[in-house]
């Protein structure tokens, strides 16, 4: 019997290894460029190598489209096993019920008590359960073209009027403009900074639930923003420029003023020397603050996953310190873990404005309400419609705001009724 029951173990076993030799997890990236896809193909191999037959199929989705590519691939039940997961989709799939909790994986992690406290409050922004593992945070800070500074003969701005007056100088220069604007895909941010900025304040909606887009503040603060491009402030076709386009814009020296994260650093690195730009916080407004948006992304788990503790084993990867940290370097975001801000790379001079950003108490940084489920097509989807036509003058400012603010205080009022 012995004998019996060792035959029919090792059978079991054996069956058991050809079925993990066969398994694939599959993996959605949605924030996609060359270098970050390259670099996550680095650390998925460590992962692989640990895991012999373990193979993980990478999908990478162009960002401009990715919003729609994956809500078609979860429409069609075509689900990966982990998932990018931007903050502005974490409620829309966590309160459907898409996403497995990550809690019990923490609680037995020994990299947990070396993620930051942001890192963990902003994970389980939903029902206070972590849907999701950020990797990195996403600061916006002000770069600036130090050549076309001087030859427009002004000094970087630090308040809204002095980016203005700033920027209506150095598009008087030929073939220049002040500020690369992001008028299509993922351009809600500069839309939210000027206006909170002029309003002087951050706060989305009242005790009701009634947002405060269209308040005097807040509109007024959508006017100014809309008056840099109908004044020829920003280049004719910035209207439909997403994030590889400004940046382009940026290094090339069409513009003099870039809006964006850390990783922006990636590609004006490669193209321009330290002695050529620089990085300060966001100018100010009225009230002497500035509001930067503050984003995050990190790594999701399909609930619908047949393969939950390997799916947790790459995660775990990937937000491990070597993982991370080489994955941040990649990306430029500023670090989640608490070790990596030892690293000699966060030293660089480059990152001295998201730092002075972050110690100066009159720079709030600024998170968009991505709790609401109605946000994320609201972001990748409505307000880029509707900003367009108002920036090419089909609607008025105040008709702007008065259509984002309708379209939030709903969805704010229907989460309070949750």
């Amino acid at each position: 019997m012995k004998n019996l029951i060792s035959a029919s173990t090792l059978a079991l076993l054996a069956a058991s290894g050809a079925a993990s030799a066969d398994t694939t997890l599959r993996l959605v990236e949605v924030i996609t460029s060359p270098a970050r896809t390259e670099t996550l193909r680095q650390i998925v191999a460590t992962f692989e190598e640990a895991n012999p037959g373990t193979t993980v199929e990478i999908i990478s989705l162009p960002w401009g489209e990715a919003f729609q590519k994956f809500a078609t691939m979860v429409s069609a039940g075509d689900l990966p096993d982990v998932v990018e997961m931007p903050d502005t989709w974490l409620s829309l799939y966590a309160n459907n019920g898409l996403l497995e909790s990550l809690e019990p994986y923490l609680a037995d992690w020994d990299t947990t008590a070396d993620l930051t406290d942001r890192a963990l409050e902003l994970g389980r922004d939903v029902d206070d359960t972590a849907y999701m593992l950020p990797y990195g945070f996403y600061l916006r800070a002000l770069f600036y073209n130090k050549d076309l500074l001087a030859e427009a003969g002004v000094e970087p701005p630090t308040t809204l009027a002095e980016f203005r007056s700033a920027s209506e100088a150095i598009s008087e220069l030929p073939g220049k403009s002040g500020y690369c604007m992001r008028g299509g895909p993922g351009g809600l941010n500069g839309w939210m900074m000027a206006a909170a900025t002029m309003a002087g304040d951050n706060r989305y909606f009242t005790e009701d639930g009634t947002s405060t887009m269209d308040s005097e503040g807040w509109a007024k603060g959508i006017e100014w923003y809309v008056n840099l491009y109908k004044d020829g402030l920003a280049p004719r076709d910035s209207v439909n420029w997403g994030f590889n386009e400004i940046v382009a814009g940026f290094y090339s020296g069409t513009c003099a003023f870039l809006d964006q994260d850390p990783d922006a650093l990636i590609a004006i690195a490669e193209r321009m020397t330290e002695d050529q730009y620089g990085v300060i916080p966001m100018p100010k407004g009225p009230d002497g603050k500035s509001f930067p948006t503050i984003g995050y992304a990190g790594w999701s788990m399909m609930a619908a996953s047949e393969h939950k503790d390997l799916a947790w084993d790459l995660i775990a990867t990937l937000e491990g310190p070597e993982g991370n940290i080489a994955w941040n370097k990649t990306i430029g975001a500023l670090p989640v873990l608490k070790s990596a801000e030892e690293d000699e790379f966060y030293a660089a001079p480059a990152f001295e404005g998201w730092f002075d950003a972050l110690a100066d108490e009159d720079v709030v940084p600024t998170t968009m309400p991505t709790y609401l489920e109605e946000f994320a097509y609201f972001k990748d989807s409505l307000s880029i419609a509707s900003g367009q036509r108002a920036l090419l003058g089909e609607i008025t400012p105040q008709e702007l705001a008065s259509e984002w603010a309708a379209y939030l205080t709903k969805a704010q009022q229907n989460f309070l009724a949750d």
